[in-house]
C-alpha cells in the first residue's frame, strides 16, 4: 500500500464536450471515478478534486490547465494523477487503475 497521498484532479465543465458524444458529464465522471476507486482500493490515501474550467480559480496551476483545455489543447473531462495526464474526453477505468497501481495502490482481494 502506498504511504503518500495521491492527487487526482478532474477538470471539466457543466456543458458537455462536443467531441464526447454519449459520454458522461464531467461531474458524473468525477463522481463515478471516486466511487470506483473507493470500491477497488478502500482505505488507500488519495485526494480527488473537481475543477470547473468555466470559473476562474485562485490556484494558478489549476487555471493553467483550465486555460489549456479552453484553448482546445485537451478535451474534457481531463484526468490528472499527480499532475500527469491519464485521460481526456471519454474516460476509462483501466488507465486510471493502472496508474494508481504503478504508484503503489493495491486492489482488494476478491473473496471466492
Amino acid at each position: 500500500m502506498t504511504k503518500c497521498t495521491i492527487a487526482i484532479e478532474i477538470y471539466g465543465a457543466s456543458i458537455m464536450c462536443a467531441s464526447c458524444v454519449n459520454a458522461p458529464s464531467s461531474k458524473d465522471t468525477y463522481e463515478w471515478l471516486q466511487a470506483a476507486i473507493n470500491r477497488k482500493y478502500p482505505e488507500q490515501p488519495y485526494h480527488i478534486t473537481y475543477i470547473d474550467i468555466e470559473h476562474p480559480t485562485q490556484n494558478e496551476r489549476h487555471q493553467q490547465w483550465a486555460d489549456r483545455i479552453n484553448e482546445d489543447e485537451f478535451f474534457y473531462p481531463l484526468v490528472l494523477i499527480n499532475n500527469e495526464v491519464i485521460g481526456e474526453g471519454y474516460i476509462q477505468l483501466k488507465p486510471v487503475f493502472k496508474e494508481l497501481e504503478k504508484l503503489g495502490f493495491e486492489p482488494i482481494e476478491k473473496e471466492a
